[in-house]
């Protein structure tokens, strides 16, 4: 078992490789009403917990960005209400990132604030959704525009769930790790220079140092600046276009695929204002192509990918801003680049 600790809001630990069932049930002891939050598709593996004078109820949401919505919540508040849970109380979120975004802010809104447990079952939800204490859900004019930081008690990761993940899914989750490569980490880029989905997938060391180098670079900037200041921001890296696109597909991509278009065009743009050299640019293509993860996006018109990056989290006001790379490990901020120049990384991405 690794331990990553992360300092913010509260003292907590991310524990890499280890028993959920054992490890929850600790947590669930003292706990008079443990609720369990997951997705319709996961019933059939979400195991009937038992913890002495401990009740269990279990609360299953629509699959994927369905279940992050504002009436999903309501109802939500209202089972926990009719269920008399009490600030004593736990709440547990088993899945992906959409799950653990959702439980995180059921139990920030439900009494001021109740503890909770991320367990997350996708390598996106590992490296990156179930680490940090951002929770939230989705509006119509965007991802995650609802929400709030809440930490949890506690994040276990068992390498079990990675077995139920397609190939898909499992490629998707990675776009979040070679994103912790290009911020903060080159040895994450070094393990996976040259290889395909395949070899990472059936080699279980490098997944787990993967995911604990993804998880300790976020605990990193986690731990300095919980409420997103600009240091927070970093971990936004491809976000920026990458929810536009999010958005405009209506959530059919993967979240992990649009964040690897978005690290596409950010790269594309940055050659282009000579932010970074034609090299990085090209590690970028190549390391997320090799992984078979979608680099080009022809979905949608450039005005209203425009128009949803205006309304991303990191804008302030009139101005847009994203998160760039100056050289593997060391980023900064761009705001309100010259709309030809966006629009031409735009061009570029859809050849």
């Amino acid at each position: 078992m690794k331990t990553i600790h992360i300092s913010a809001d509260r003292e907590y630990d991310v524990k890499v490789d280890v028993d959920f069932t054992v490890q929850l049930s600790d947590l669930a002891r003292d706990r008079t009403r443990v609720a369990i939050v997951f997705s319709e598709s996961m019933k059939a593996r979400i195991p009937t917990f038992d913890s002495g004078d401990t009740e269990y109820f279990y609360l299953p949401i629509p699959d994927g960005e369905a279940g992050k919505s504002a009436s999903v919540l309501v109802h939500a508040w209202n089972w926990l209400g009719a269920a008399g849970f009490t600030r004593t109380d736990l709440i547990v979120g088993i899945g992906g990132g959409a799950v653990t975004d959702f439980a995180g802010y059921l139990a920030a809104s439900w009494l001021r604030g109740i503890d909770w447990v991320a367990i997350p079952t996708t390598i996106a939800g590992m490296v990156d959704a179930a680490v940090g204490g951002k929770t939230g859900i989705n509006s119509d004019y965007g991802k995650n525009l609802i929400g709030a930081f809440h930490s949890p008690i506690s994040v276990l990761i068992d390498p079990v769930w990675l077995e139920t993940l397609s190939d898909r899914d499992f490629a998707a989750g990675l776009a979040e790790v070679v994103k912790c490569g290009f911020i903060r980490d080159q040895r994450i880029l070094d393990l996976m220079h040259a290889k395909t989905l395949h070899d990472i997938r059936s080699s279980r060391e490098v997944t787990l140092e993967l995911i604990e180098r993804s998880v300790a670079v976020k605990a990193l900037v986690v731990s300095g600046d919980f409420k997103e200041s600009f240091d927070r921001e970093i971990l936004n890296y491809g976000h920026t276009f990458g929810h536009a696109v999010e958005l405009l597909s209506k959530y059919s991509l993967r979240h992990g695929e649009c964040v690897s278009i978005g690290m596409a065009y950010i790269a594309y743009l940055s050659e282009r204002l000579g932010i970074i050299s034609s090299d990085i640019r090209a590690l970028h293509i190549e390391t997320l192509s090799g992984l078979g993860l979608p680099i080009s996006y022809k979905g949608a018109e450039w005005p209203e990918l425009l128009a949803a990056m205006k309304v991303d989290k990191k804008s302030r006001g009139n101005t847009l801003r994203f998160v760039v790379i100056t050289e593997v490990g060391k980023t900064q901020r761009l705001e309100n680049p010259i709309e030809s120049e966006l629009y031409a990384a735009y061009e570029r991405l859809c050849q």
